[in-house]
């Protein structure tokens, strides 16, 4: 299940506003955030699943993509945490500037 949607997994979530993309391929896997938020799994062990994930190679495709937009467009990436220090948005931000190192990110 997404955060994004409600628990079918395919609604979008009205409390999370909207959004002009969704790159589910860049999102955790369901079952990542389901052993992060229900199993307790650490942060660390978190960070270092879903980069090794981002960096599979067909996710990689991806977040060169999503990288070269970004250098284009203002992007933002959201999510349902208030702190980017635990959050996949600070560890995709990070990735997508890992790749092109020109690339500006902006943390809130």
């Amino acid at each position: 299940m997404s955060r994004l949607t409600l628990s079918d997994g395919t609604t979008h979530d009205p409390r999370i506003g909207t959004y002009h993309e969704w790159r589910k391929r860049v999102a955790p896997p369901d079952k990542l955030v389901g052993d992060y938020y229900k199993r307790h799994l650490s942060w660390q062990d978190f960070e270092r699943q879903y980069l090794v994930y981002l960096r599979t190679e067909e996710n990689a495709a991806h977040v060169r993509e999503l990288a070269h937009s970004a250098l284009h467009q203002t992007t933002t990436i959201l999510c349902v945490e208030r702190d980017p220090v635990h959050c996949h948005r600070r560890l995709l931000a990070e990735e997508c500037q890992r790749l092109l190192p020109a690339l500006p990110i902006f943390l809130f």
